[in-house]
């Protein structure tokens, strides 16, 4: 789960993070009372969405001319024109691909004197099994570029999760940016504050691009990026009262009502597929075979009819989908109890696009009789690549 650059500042102050003061904005009501509450005359006007790259994007109804979605504002007229410009467009950036997303939250920041920016992150590093952080005297920048282009400029300082951050791991982060002197001495701190709270709120990423050293030679957080682990949440109730649904995709939250595991991607192919790794072989050989897959979704081993039905319903809502391959191994899961599901969910949300049904395992015949003395127009698949190849075939005619 996702929150927003504010939400995610807010919770680090309460770490002892240096943050500037900001206000939310939500409706354009809410201006006066932001510009009252900062001393100015440098203000930061930014869209608060759930993607990289704001400052670089483009507002669709400002025309390609228009600033983008961070901007200065020395007086506060021009934040009055920058909330007027922004709050209700919708802001195309590298991450949100061309439809972009609409802003309904902005964040009115005191500016800053900035003389370096830098780069901080933290994440669960797969490769050695820790956390670690990953440093870079290059902020304010694309790290995956700078990773490209100068990798000898990204440091990577693993933590030992008994001992946790020390102060010769701080001191290893405060080197590989080059601190000295008050910043150093600030930095240290800061990071051992940064792993505290990326540990103790279960994240699985905290980056802070840019982390500044401010011409007063102070350190200040001035981004801030969140991510948490989903299945952590139930110990931060705090946390999950930060979900904003309205950055989500739908067809996904509605998937989580029903715990179904659910991304929804580009391709035209729906899939519905029981078990992780399955599903991920499916969507392989899709690709293999020349199309590509419109979602993951792992119904899981105990599904019920009625949740397998909801899955179906959430695959035909996509209106990219063009077919639909339903891959079944029945281990725990039951062939019948997919099949029961997918004729009812045809039943109710009807059948627009071919579909093909491999089924496998558990009560396997059972499954195939229930969809075979069915009305359902289904095209049965012996078996993986048969499927594959039979709903590519399908979808392209």
């Amino acid at each position: 789960m996702n929150i927003h650059e504010y939400q995610a500042k807010k919770l680090l102050k309460g770490f002892g993070a240096p943050i500037a003061e900001g206000v939310p904005i939500y409706t354009k009501d809410d201006v006066e009372a932001a510009i009252s509450a900062l001393p100015g005359p440098l203000y930061v006007v930014k869209s608060q969405i759930h993607a990289g790259g704001r400052g670089k994007g483009k507002f669709k109804e400002l025309g390609p001319d228009a600033k983008g979605g961070v901007r200065l504002a020395f007086s506060p007229d021009e934040v009055r024109s920058h909330v007027e410009d922004m709050l209700g467009n919708t802001l195309v950036t590298a991450q949100t691909g061309p439809e972009g997303k609409q802003v309904n939250r902005l964040y009115l920041e005191d500016g800053a004197d900035i003389e370096r920016e830098l780069y901080l992150s933290i994440l669960v590093d797969r490769e050695t099994s820790q956390v670690s952080f990953v440093a870079s005297t290059e902020g304010g920048m694309d790290i995956e570029t700078v990773a490209h282009d100068t990798p000898e400029k990204i440091h990577t300082i693993g933590i030992d999760p008994i001992a946790g951050c020390t102060d010769a791991d701080a001191q290893k982060v405060a080197d590989a940016l080059e601190l000295t002197g008050v910043a150093k001495e600030e930095g240290m701190a800061l990071f051992k504050n940064l792993y505290h709270a990326f540990t103790f709120k279960d994240m699985a990423l905290l980056e802070v691009n840019p982390l500044i050293v401010q011409e007063n030679g102070h350190v200040r957080v001035l981004d801030a990026k969140m991510s948490f682990d989903a299945n952590a949440l139930f110990r931060h109730p705090d946390v999950m009262e930060l979900r904003d649904e309205s950055e989500e995709d739908a067809k996904e939250i509605e998937a989580s009502k029903h715990d179904l595991a659910y991304v929804a991607l580009e391709g035209d192919i729906g899939c519905m597929v029981n078990g992780a790794g399955l599903a991920m072989a499916t969507m392989d050989i899709i690709k293999l075979y020349g199309a590509s897959p419109a979602n993951f979704l792992d119904v899981g081993g105990g599904a019920t009819t009625e949740k397998v039905t909801a899955a179906f319903k959430i695959i035909t809502s996509d209106p990219n989908v063009k077919g639909i391959l339903v891959n079944i191994f029945g281990g725990i899961m039951k062939c019948d109890v997919i099949a029961e599901g997918v004729v009812a969910a045809v039943k109710q949300v009807g059948l627009k696009v071919p579909l093909v049904v491999r089924l496998e395992g558990t009560n396997v015949q059972k499954g195939k009789d229930i969809i075979n003395n069915s009305d359902v127009d289904v095209i049965a698949a012996d078996d993986l690549d048969d499927a594959a190849q039979k709903i590519v075939k399908a979808v392209k005619g």
